[in-house]
């Protein structure tokens, strides 16, 4: 995910602000002005933006996430149909957002035998489905349980929307991501650049707290985040952020550990009453929005996303910046110059990593 390296070409940073910033065009006093000149550019090619309906399923609607993500996409003009999609209680949250008066229309499916009809015709499948951590837990704990519902659920997107892109927020993402892979790789479905793990609150959460450190707005902020989307394995290059920021080796560090440990302060903030369920849907808001927009033709949309690719050697899965378009990922950014802690930290990641995606080729695989 390497930070743009070309100078005559200024790469388009997303900056999913809410409502205003996803097209909901309103005189209302209380929404803030766009101030920065990568929203501007993007405000204004949205606005010209030939606008093609797309459906869009979220599969796991009415939990934690699924929630607030829901609220988020009905607000998107570049959703038509929204089918939200769960085991029990979506109808209520279908019928609240439908309430909302944007044009995306709202649909609620409940239970296996409905979920055929939530996917067919969708362009993008969001998958938040599955249990959150709670305190003490890791990742890893969820592994035997979201594992098994990442599994079910691609089998048929497989078999009913097998050209949609898919992004899959259910943790361990590590090993969701080749869970996701390998089961269409066996029902002959699998579109590599249509598969991505979204690791965007990684790079949400990097860009609010070194904006915050050095007192700059967090809408100017980039900072790319590599490797996976659990502990020592998300890796921001702290080096390649933008704009330039200093860190001395101990404050690059200290900041490092605080992103890493993010999700884990927001579980114990919460007492085991949730996860990161707010952040984590304004994420995979912005990353749903990043690829729409590239669907739609837009240009220059790039994303940090973990997915099947070869940018770093010795990785079958690796979190990147990608460029987004009409087919997904329409090129990986190379890696750029990492600083030395950064090099170390790419080293301690690749044995938990490799394990994390091994264990998720192997739970595909078994019989």
């Amino acid at each position: 995910m390497a930070a743009p390296r070309c100078s005559a070409k200024v790469q388009r940073l997303s900056t999913f602000s809410g409502m205003k910033a996803i097209g909901q065009q309103s005189s209302m006093r209380a929404a803030s002005p766009i101030t920065s000149s990568r929203q501007q550019v993007v405000r204004a090619a949205r606005s010209q933006l030939a606008i093609e309906a797309r459906k869009v399923a979220v599969l796991g609607a009415a939990g934690g996430i699924g929630q607030p993500l829901s609220l988020l996409l009905k607000m998107n003009r570049m959703i038509s149909q929204l089918a939200l999609y769960d085991i029990a209680n979506v109808a209520g949250v279908a019928a609240d957002l439908s309430h909302c008066n944007t044009n995306t229309k709202v649909t609620a499916y409940t239970g296996p035998e409905e979920l055929a009809e939530a996917l067919k015709g969708a362009d993008l499948v969001v998958i938040p489905a599955g249990v959150p951590r709670k305190p003490g837990m890791t990742r890893d704990d969820l592994f035997n349980i979201n594992a098994g519902i990442v599994k079910g659920l691609c089998e048929a997107i497989a078999v009913n929307c097998p050209d949609a892109v898919i992004n899959i927020i259910s943790n361990p993402v590590n090993s969701t991501v080749p869970i996701c892979a390998e089961v269409l790789k066996k029902a002959g479905a699998y579109k590599p650049r249509k598969v991505m793990g979204v690791t965007t609150l990684d790079v949400v959460r990097s860009n609010t707290f070194v904006a915050e450190a050095n007192q700059l707005d967090t809408k100017e902020v980039d900072v790319p985040v590599i490797g996976g989307h659990a502990g020592e394995t998300i890796l921001p290059l702290l080096s390649q952020a933008k704009p330039k920021v200093e860190f001395t080796a101990e404050d690059a560090a200290a900041m490092t550990k605080k992103i890493q440990n993010a999700g884990t302060d927001v579980v114990n903030a919460k007492a085991g009453t949730g996860s990161a369920t707010l952040s984590m849907a304004y994420a995979a808001a912005r990353m749903a929005e990043s690829v729409l927009l590239g669907l739609n033709g837009e240009k220059d949309i790039y994303e940090c996303t973990y997915t099947e690719s070869d940018v770093m050697p010795g990785f079958q899965y690796f979190a990147s910046k990608v460029l987004l378009g009409p087919g997904g990922i329409e090129k990986f950014q190379p890696l750029p110059e990492l600083s030395e802690f950064e090099q170390q930290g790419l080293v301690a990641m690749k044995e938990l990593l490799t394990a994390n995606i091994q264990a998720g080729v192997e739970f595909a695989n078994k019989a």
